[in-house]
């Protein structure tokens, strides 16, 4: 953070807009949201003479999910079949957050991720069709390429 800075221009707050993904190398143009988050898994801890509880950290799960505005059956092919074989596939996510008028970039990869579901078919008339994405990952496989100062 730039502590000179005493004010923020409104033009400075990040736009989700911005957000790219790749799949395995793949650009997904059609994503619309993205989500990836780390929570800290305790356990409490209690000692004698207080009342108080504390807490250990005691691992760390990665997940996450993302949303696409369907156009190709990406996730029948790169998922669902090869669950059906007993495979489970795993996978790189890099995704990056570029506003022209930020202060910067954000750059993450996500190694080692795997699905929880992959939707076999969905429809509303006369809407376009999402679909979400629930994923995995470890916490310790992921790398943090650029980051805004």
């Amino acid at each position: 953070m730039n502590k000179n800075v005493k004010k923020l221009l409104g033009k400075r707050f990040i736009s989700g807009s911005w957000g790219e993904l790749w799949w395995d190398g793949e650009k997904i143009l059609e994503v619309s949201k993205f989500e990836a988050k780390v929570t800290a898994e305790r356990e409490d801890v209690n000692q004698g003479g207080t009342l108080d509880v504390d807490s250990k950290l005691v691992g760390l799960k990665g997940e996450g999910s993302f949303t696409i505005k369907k156009v190709y059956s990406r996730t029948l092919k790169k998922l669902v079949e090869s669950w059906k074989q007993g495979i489970d596939p795993r996978s790189k996510l890099i995704t990056k957050l570029h506003d022209p008028d930020s202060f910067g970039a954000e750059r993450v990869v996500l190694n080692n991720v795997w699905f929880i579901d992959g939707t076999i078919m969905n429809f509303e008339s006369k809407k376009l069709i999402e679909e979400e994405l629930k994923f995995g990952f470890t916490p310790s496989d992921v790398e943090f390429q650029e980051l805004i100062a």
